[in-house]
């Protein structure tokens, strides 16, 4: 890696000389070319270089997605300064806790966060910079560095801190992964296979604070293709972009690829541009990645991975339409392997945790290195292997069968219950429009499955009774609850602790 390596202000600079007129960037309105991008990126690497940061120091971003917010990112990274985007749906006290344990000197942000943040901003001692109207600190025009002006040039070495990515914990302090230059190096090299380059016109609906967004963000500049941002996700605005801009690639949650095809219009839009489409962060119905695959022309792959990296499967739907239950098998260089809970590794079908390995590893997580350690399990050849803490087990062609985090599963009467096998069997329901499965405790069995159901018109105990009938004895669920909807993360996972707190606090 480190002889063929560049980094990717080196690669969207190389762009910006080849193509300068290309557009780079697409939010709404606006756009800007890769020779404006570049540009862009030179005054704010010279601002914050004016501002005494160097090489290996840090900046936190916590913003809704722009094009000024791209601007300073790939800035910083062009000053050697690592970046720590947070998102805007954090907690006041976890904002000023994520700002100082990064060790950020710069904190960017837009009224929404200034708003939301209150009085708790002041506890922030890094200097702030606005980057919209109304947003407190400098305002962005006015901090980065005239027109024209450039940084002082920095070796960026693979070992670099490119970003520190706060995991999505809800109480005390999340952790920050640390991502280096030579993964994301890594992230871009493994992109270029599938079709990225000049010509690819990537559609993102996700936040720019999500690595869901940034690996194929990322990827996108570094091979010189165009990135359309949106803001916040809306399906049919979505369908429009996608069809406006003549898109080729996107990277979406199941949750989303849900809303888009269950629009009455969807068949109406012209989709035909796409090359190839991208999902990973939250469970894909096997039913929902055959109908995408129907109806929406294009490659489909998902991944399933981790922001700290370790092992990636790859699930080629396209290629493998009979293995849409699982999560795919190894990438390429990927070894991946399953593990009992004393550590030893397990045969095909057995089920455990599943860990991984690659080049595409984290450095670890910032000023934590007993959770750094505690996250690492060691091989028997002696190598380290990233624990997921997801539960799974390979079938016999070598492909992935996810069941579910370690932390979610439940143990009923001294029975291991996978809330996903319940969950499936209530999707089977067609009053049943989204489910999750969690454990409770109970006096008598230790732990019960509940399921919240968003229902079409089903009664709870209709539900119950319809899973009960087709599980084991061992899987009835004790208890249906029907639900508005969901709590989701920023990324569509669905928030299973708050369903949890919330039935507790009910009884």
């Amino acid at each position: 890696m480190t002889e063929s390596f560049i980094s990717l202000p080196d690669m969207i600079g190389a762009n910006a000389r080849v193509r300068p007129d290309t557009i780079a960037l697409i939010e709404g309105e606006q756009s800007l070319s890769y020779a404006g991008l570049d540009a862009a990126m030179d005054r704010v690497a010279a601002a914050l270089q004016r501002e005494g940061l160097a090489a290996r120091d840090s900046v936190a971003i916590c913003a809704a997605t722009s094009i000024e917010y791209a601007s300073v990112f790939l800035g910083a990274l062009r000053a050697g300064v690592a970046v720590a985007p947070i998102a805007p749906s954090s907690t006041a006290d976890s904002v000023v806790s994520m700002v100082e344990d990064c060790g950020a000197k710069v904190f960017f942000l837009d009224r929404g966060v200034a708003e939301a943040m209150g009085d708790k901003l002041k506890s922030i001692s890094a200097k702030l910079v606005g980057l919209d109207q109304g947003a407190p600190g400098a305002p962005y025009q006015r901090f980065i560095a005239p027109e024209g002006a450039k940084p002082a040039p920095v070796a960026i070495t693979p070992d670099m801190a490119f970003n520190i990515i706060y995991s999505s914990g809800t109480t005390g302090t999340p952790k920050g992964i640390v991502q280096s230059h030579g993964m994301r190096f890594g992230h871009v090299g493994r992109a270029a296979p599938l079709g990225y380059g000049p010509d690819a016109v990537t559609l993102l609906s996700t936040p720019l604070y999500s690595n869901t967004t940034l690996v194929s963000f990322f990827p996108t500049l570094g091979l010189g293709g165009t990135a359309v941002l949106m803001k916040k996700f809306d399906a049919g605005e979505y369908l429009k972009l996608a069809q406006k801009h003549r898109a080729t690639h996107t990277m979406l949650v199941p949750v989303q690829y849900s809303r888009l095809m269950a629009r009455e219009d969807f068949d109406t839009y012209d989709l035909s541009s796409f090359v190839m489409k991208f999902c990973t962060s939250a469970p894909f119905a096997a039913a929902l990645k055959a109908d995408v695959l129907k109806r929406w022309p294009g490659g489909l792959i998902e991944y399933f991975g981790m922001t700290e990296g370790g092992g990636t499967c790859m699930l080629i739907a396209h290629a493998y339409p009979d293995k849409l239950h699982t999560v795919g098998q190894p990438a390429p260089g990927h070894d991946i392997r399953v593990i009992d809970e004393d550590g030893k590794e397990l045969p095909r079908g057995e089920i455990g945790e599943i860990v991984g390995r690659s080049e595409l590893m984290m450095s670890g997580y910032h000023n934590r290195k007993e959770q750094t350690d505690a996250a690492i399990w060691i091989s028997p050849e002696g190598l380290p292997f990233i624990r997921t803490g997801d539960v799974g087990r390979f079938d016999a062609d070598g492909f992935m069968e996810l069941m579910d985090r370690k932390k979610d599963m439940i143990i009923s009467g001294g029975f291991n219950i996978y809330p996903s096998d319940l969950e499936a069997v209530l999707r089977q329901h067609p009053d049943v429009a989204d489910v999750a499965v969690v454990g409770v405790p109970s006096a008598e069995w230790g732990e019960t499955p509940v399921a919240f159901v968003v229902s079409r018109g089903a009664d709870a105990e209709t539900l119950r009774a319809f899973a009960n009938e087709r599980v084991g004895k061992t899987q009835r669920l004790s208890a249906v609850e029907l639900i508005d909807e969901l709590p989701r993360s920023h990324i569509g996972k669905i928030l299973k602790r708050e369903l949890r707190d919330a039935y507790a606090a009910k009884r």
